[in-house]
């Protein structure tokens, strides 16, 4: 398969609510949307990278400089035949995981269609549904979040993960939990904290957690695995594994138990299918964590979390938990046992669309 043509879509989506965490608060979400055309099919891809280096180095500025002048060009004169063989293809660029991780998902559409089965099937899904939790992030007192907690919970989502930051950590997870007791309830720490605060993380490894979601260094292995030795409290390492080799080192040095997998961190599908293959058959539990996506990168979520060894709650909420208007036609809906259902249709399963698309649209690029 040859790409004929690759647009790039630059949007900018209004969030329903404005979502918190310890690095950045988001009112509006960028993202680009990749359109790639061949054989009479298009496929679609979503850039996770945000209008700032808080979560990674990545931007959709940066995004946009690698797909321009490395990665499209790259991609436009190579012919292959499955989507695996792109990551090697991509190698000569080092890093900038999200930029390779939109075009891979584009192409990964295209060759499910071609083929005539579902994403899903094609990266070895099992599930009909995956499970959804839902991610909160720092509100304007206890009360509210509160509130907001049990919202969700009446909605029908499976858990609740709350963002936190010094000084909205140990006091409002207990609040939470004297309030709503049984709700299944994990902590998002996105890199705050040091092992100088070892002290809080003790206070709520009392608590009842699921898992404390990468505590301290968004690259750090070693300090993780001096505070998973003294905590009970599964620790799950996120902004740390960028790559299958930082999987594997985690379980050695026990930095972390849980795997949370992130497309766009690891670079592509064919990198999240590898590290499945390699953490399923060792029990480790995984999830499938969320960067804000519309449903273009929302139904790629869905799909690599329809794998065997996705066993807790993803963070895959209904479209209309960030956005008024989604990008798709129909929206990802919350079903009553708190799952979304895994699109069965060829290739993403779900259809763009264009007049909300043609509408968020800040400017448009197209090469071939």
């Amino acid at each position: 398969m040859k790409l004929e043509n690759i647009t790039l879509h630059f949007v900018e989506m209004e969030l329903v609510s404005p979502f918190e965490t310890s690095f950045d608060r988001e009112v509006f979400r960028p993202s680009i949307i990749v359109e790639a055309k061949a054989g009479g099919l298009t496929g679609w891809g979503e850039c996770v990278a945000g209008s700032g280096p808080w979560y990674g180095y990545e931007t959709v500025q940066t995004a946009h400089h690698i797909l321009k002048d490395f990665l499209i060009p790259l991609l436009l004169k190579t012919d292959w035949h499955h989507p695996t063989e792109l990551p090697k293809h991509f190698s000569r660029v080092r890093g900038h995981n999200m930029a390779k991780a939109v075009l891979e998902s584009a192409c990964w559409d295209l060759w499910a269609q071609h083929e005539g089965v579902s994403l899903s099937k094609a990266l070895g899904g099992v599930k009909t549904e995956v499970e959804s939790g839902v991610s909160i992030g720092v509100q304007k007192d206890i009360s509210t979040l509160v509130d907001v907690i049990q919202g969700h919970v009446e909605e029908g989502y499976q858990r609740a993960k709350i963002k936190i930051k010094r000084g909205w950590d140990a006091d409002v997870i207990q609040a939470v939990r004297e309030q709503l007791p049984d709700v299944s309830l994990q902590v998002d720490a996105n890199a705050a904290y040091t092992l100088e605060d070892k002290p809080m993380f003790k206070a709520i490894d009392q608590m009842g957690l699921l898992m404390i979601e990468q505590p301290l260094g968004y690259d750090d292995l070693a300090d993780h695995s001096e505070l998973q030795a003294e905590l009970n409290t599964p620790i799950c390492l996120d902004e740390s594994l960028k790559t299958l080799e930082d999987v594997k080192a985690m379980l050695t040095l026990d930095s972390g138990r849980i795997v949370n997998i992130k497309v766009g961190r690891l670079g592509g599908l064919s990198n999240s299918v590898k590290i499945h293959e390699h953490s399923h058959p060792k029990q480790i539990p995984m999830w499938c964590g969320g960067m804000l996506e519309t449903g273009i990168g929302r139904a790629a979520n869905v799909a690599i979390a329809s794998l065997p060894g996705f066993t807790l709650a993803n963070d895959l909420s209904a479209s209309d938990r960030y956005y008024h208007e989604d990008l798709i036609d129909p929206p990802f809906i919350l079903n009553p046992n708190g799952t979304l259902t895994v699109p069965t249709d060829p290739g993403l399963g779900v259809k763009v669309n264009h007049e909300v698309l043609k509408k968020v649209t800040q400017h448009v690029e197209s090469y071939d």
